[in-house]
């Protein structure tokens, strides 16, 4: 969610949040955050086992997660890293194999072992951990966890991590590339009067002492962002909806007072369900139901566990992205958020350098709502008015190794990249079997640019490399510059990468083939040329 409101604040004009600051210099933790280290690349989580109680009056939390793995190549007297932040706690470390050192480094606990592990070994590691962990000053902005209330006064519970990793309370293995293929199993422990959710479906509640336990299950895969609790006073309705893949539930979890307003407000989850399956395939995860879950702030992608905080409003808290008035028609949360459960919780970027994968996708999903439900022309509307939200400040892709993202331009621009992308390729229905192609064949997947850019180039049978290079790798914006002289035009591209592909249409469907070296073609009439405005190109002529 932390994206989100930074694409807010830069819509408002106020300065950029600290998610998307460059990094000067790069540390030996944050490599051993963001890389694959000798540490982590011979083991696989298969799952996690989380138990956790919060304690709203200490503002801390306990509980413990038991890591089941499988060895990935013959390894002897390997080093296990598992992740868990300052200054959270790990109080107990226990393994069905023999550790012959315990040792904390600042956010890394390594177990040093003494003996031979073979590829194909299931291993099991149980952390006891506890402590205060770091809150939210500005939630989901720093990431953190949030200790709030209601309106009412009754406590409301849960952590936003996407940026800073999930590490921050849960002792894991913190790194995108690798997700417990058999999901989790997620038992949270409230006061009487309060609800735990969690992802996925609830398989058992019960009564202990003045106290209740909560037990969620998730049986896809899913990335530790996505491991989510939400604590508080709410109620619940459901639906389903008739989907790709058969009856899809729909779960709803609202604070008890808004019951009315989410009853409203989340009609429109069946209509963005019906456009997002026919433009991306099926919703991934039936298995594990669809849940819009308020929260203290303003949402999150959390997979089959949505968060949801805007208020219960249109637009994006009463605001319109593009400007147009079109982003007023529906609410920015409920669509944007449930957009990723394709892009970032279906397909998910192996490095967080590769988030454009995520948002600019997601952010497109967004035009393709509009389209679904108000037609092309306002989906291009819509697509063309967010271009104002554009910084062009760096290169959309982060680096890699170090939990670093790139550009804040990954929504807008990604977005309209992808607008740029489809234009290219003109032909719709193409670009929609791309689009469900991806999920297809990289469902439930970990990803990098390189695989996604090749599955477009693949499937479409254009070359688009070096387009992706443009928006993806450089801040610069193609320039095209011209000149109309009666019916000629002489024309080429500047502030390009260097023998940039990217043929463009004018708006009567005449094709040019522009270069960096100046050509003259002969247009249809001597009316003034007009280009197509689906390109995020600019122009320069008379």
């Amino acid at each position: 969610m932390k994206k989100l409101l930074l694409l807010s604040i830069l819509a408002m004009g106020f300065s950029k949040a600290q998610f998307f600051e460059s990094l000067e210099k790069f540390t030996k933790t944050d490599s051993l955050k963001g890389s694959n280290t000798k540490f982590r690349n011979f083991w696989d989580v298969k799952k996690y086992d989380i138990v956790l109680e919060p304690n709203f009056e200490m503002k801390s939390i306990k509980g413990s997660n038991k890591i089941s793995i499988e060895i990935e190549k013959n390894v002897t007297n390997p080093i296990f890293q598992i992740d868990l932040q300052k200054p959270m706690k790990a109080d107990k470390i226990k393994a069905n194999f023999p550790i012959v050192e315990k040792r904390i480094d600042g956010d890394f606990i390594f177990l040093h072992t003494k003996r031979s592990f073979k590829k194909g070994e299931k291993l099991a590691i149980e952390i006891d951990f506890s402590g205060n962990p770091v809150i939210a000053k500005n939630a989901p902005w720093d990431g953190g966890w949030m200790f709030a209330k209601d309106k009412n006064g009754n406590p409301w519970m849960t952590v936003a991590d996407e940026g800073i990793g999930a590490s921050i309370w849960l002792p894991c293995k913190d790194i995108w590339s690798d997700e417990p293929d058999n999901g989790t199993t997620f038992k949270i422990i409230t006061p009487k009067d309060l609800v735990g959710i969690a992802g996925g479906r609830l398989i058992k509640q019960e009564n202990i002492g003045d106290k209740k336990s909560w037990l969620w299950e998730v049986k896809n895969p899913i990335n530790a962002y996505s491991i989510i609790p939400s604590i508080g006073k709410y109620v619940n309705f459901k639906d389903t909806y008739d989907g790709e893949k058969g009856k899809l539930d729909l779960d709803y979890w609202v604070l008890d007072y808004n019951l009315d307003k989410a009853k409203k407000q989340f009609e429109q989850v069946k209509p963005m369900m019906k456009s997002f399956e026919s433009w991306f395939g099926p919703y991934p995860f039936y298995e594990d139901s669809y849940k819009l879950v308020e929260s203290p702030h303003l949402g999150m992608e959390h997979q089959s566990n949505v968060a949801y905080g805007n208020k219960y409003m249109n637009g994006y808290l009463g605001h319109d992205m593009s400007g147009t008035g079109i982003g007023l028609k529906w609410d920015y949360i409920i669509i944007h958020e449930t957009g990723h459960e394709w892009f970032a919780n279906n397909i998910t970027a192996k490095d967080q350098a590769d988030m454009w994968i995520h948002e600019s996708f997601t952010t497109y999903s967004e035009t393709l709502y509009v389209e679904s439900l108000w037609g092309k022309a306002d989906g291009d509307k819509y697509t063309q008015g967010i271009r104002n939200n554009i910084q062009n400040d760096k290169a959309i892709i982060g680096q890699y190794g170090v939990r670093n993202e790139g550009s804040g331009d990954m929504y807008p621009k990604g977005s309209n990249m992808i607008h740029t992308i489809r234009t290219v390729i003109n032909n719709d229905e193409k670009f929609r079997q791309i689009l469900r192609g991806l999920n297809k064949d990289f469902y439930h997947q970990t990803v990098t640019s390189e695989q996604i850019q090749n599955y477009f180039i693949e499937k479409s049978g254009v070359d688009l490399k070096s387009i992706f290079d443009q928006y993806l790798r450089t801040a610069k914006i193609p320039t095209l510059e011209y000149k109309q002289t009666g019916n000629q035009l002489t024309y080429k591209w500047t502030n390009v990468i260097p023998n940039l592909k990217f043929p463009i249409r004018l708006a009567d469907g005449q094709e040019l083939k522009p270069t960096e070296q100046s050509q003259t073609t002969t247009l249809k009439s001597e009316k003034p040329v007009e280009f197509n405005k689906n390109y995020y190109i600019r122009t320069s002529g008379n």
